[in-house]
């Protein structure tokens, strides 16, 4: 059973992903205390996890922030993700078996199925955790344990960004399924070096759509 301390992360955690706090804002703890009903103590705890992953940022003597929306920083880990994820594919698709086959073809069933907004026009968390679930089986069967927490890590540094500009035109009217379905369909037919290319276009799809979006400004990538 989740303790206190894990689901005020967890509740916290999609709160942020929603959108409840901008890029920028300070997070003080007595207020989320008396909101989420807990100890300051949980809700110290709680940042700090989720410090830990990105999500917030710790400045000394200031407390606790929403990251501010950092272009080079963006563009910096989509590249990092890209070639550390073209390795990691290869490996799979050299090492992987048909049972991991069947289950990465599960998983982008489930993500195929699972509407991406609500019946409100909202993001749908749903949604997400099968998009995280799918982009996780891709590289699971590379058995490389450092290179699949490297990954991790990069892919939830990029998530508020992705979070923040799904709202959007860009958002709504990008063909991700159609990425997706390439993707699989590559990885399935164990071709690692179009793998890898439909990857880097699909995460510099995500890094235009977030320029499109207005929450950062820059020159889109030269593929977009």
């Amino acid at each position: 059973m989740p303790t206190s301390g894990a689901r005020t992360t967890d509740t916290i955690t999609t709160d942020i992903l929603g959108g409840m706090w901008r890029p920028g804002d300070r997070l003080q703890p007595h207020k989320l205390a008396e909101e989420y009903q807990v100890s300051t103590t949980v809700i110290r705890e709680a940042l700090s996890r989720m410090a830990g992953d990105g999500l917030v940022i710790v400045q000394p003597n200031r407390g606790f922030f929403i990251p501010e929306l950092n272009l080079q920083e963006l563009r910096d880990i989509t590249e990092l993700r890209c070639v550390t994820e073209a390795l990691a594919v290869r490996l799979s698709i050299e090492r992987g078996t048909l049972e991991w086959e069947s289950e990465l073809i599960a998983s982008h069933h489930t993500l195929a199925r699972t509407p991406r907004r609500d019946s409100d026009g909202r993001p749908n968390s749903d949604w997400h955790a099968a998009h995280r679930a799918f982009h996780a089986k891709l590289l699971e069967a590379s058995n490389c344990r450092p290179m699949l927490h490297l990954a991790g890590n990069l892919g939830a540094s990029t998530e508020l960004y992705r979070r923040w500009a799904s709202p959007s035109q860009a958002a709504s009217t990008r063909d991700v399924e159609a990425e997706h379905k390439a993707i699989l369909d590559a990885v399935v037919g164990r071709n690692p070096e179009l793998a890898a290319l439909l990857l880097r276009k699909h995460y510099e799809a995500s890094v235009a759509v977030i320029l499109k979006s207005g929450l950062v400004e820059g020159p889109l990538p030269a593929s977009a």
